[in-house]
């Protein structure tokens, strides 16, 4: 399925993040139409975009964009992960996550960084654990979203280390 066919699963996966988990510091979830223009975006600019299907439903997708918009970052990059909430610990995300990885390891990033919502997010943090990504430091206390401080993760991992790509090749 082309990831732009998938927008109307992407988009109600995202929105049930948005709203029942800290994994994204969205507040209100971005209509069918913002969704688009998002995908879009990364996709002009050459980001890759990945789409999981499961007997022709989509089940989770996966990203990379612009850590940061100045020019010095353009070889570093920001992941995001999100899977359908009842295909969650079925290693979907690990899947999807390789896949991604291979796909910049190809390309001319140098550094992926996963910014994770919630240090009590214990299953994205070993999920990019697993895949050579290591934890270069917490934001305490930078989001609020339902009625608490939330931490963010900050973990890392370098795409041109060619002895680490054996762990998503």
């Amino acid at each position: 399925m082309h990831a732009k066919n998938a927008m109307p699963a992407v988009t109600e996966i995202y929105g049930h993040h948005v709203l029942h988990s800290p994994g994204t510091f969205e507040i209100e979830p971005p209509n069918h139409s913002e969704m688009i223009r998002r995908r879009s975006d990364l996709f002009d600019k050459g980001f890759p975009y990945l789409v999981a299907e499961r007997d022709g439903t989509v089940v989770g997708y996966a990203h990379v964009g612009p850590y940061r918009v100045r020019p010095a970052y353009r070889y570093t990059i920001e992941n995001s992960v999100y899977v359908r909430p009842d295909c969650v610990r079925q290693g979907l995300g690990r899947c999807l996550m390789g896949a991604l990885l291979s796909e910049c390891a190809i390309r001319d990033f140098h550094q992926v960084i996963a910014v994770i919502g919630d240090s009590g997010n214990l299953a994205s943090i070993r999920l990019h654990e697993i895949l050579g990504f290591r934890q270069v430091g917490t934001l305490q206390s930078v989001g609020f979203k339902f009625q608490r401080w939330l931490d963010t993760v900050l973990m890392q991992r370098e795409l041109s280390d060619r002895a680490a790509l054996g762990l998503i090749l």
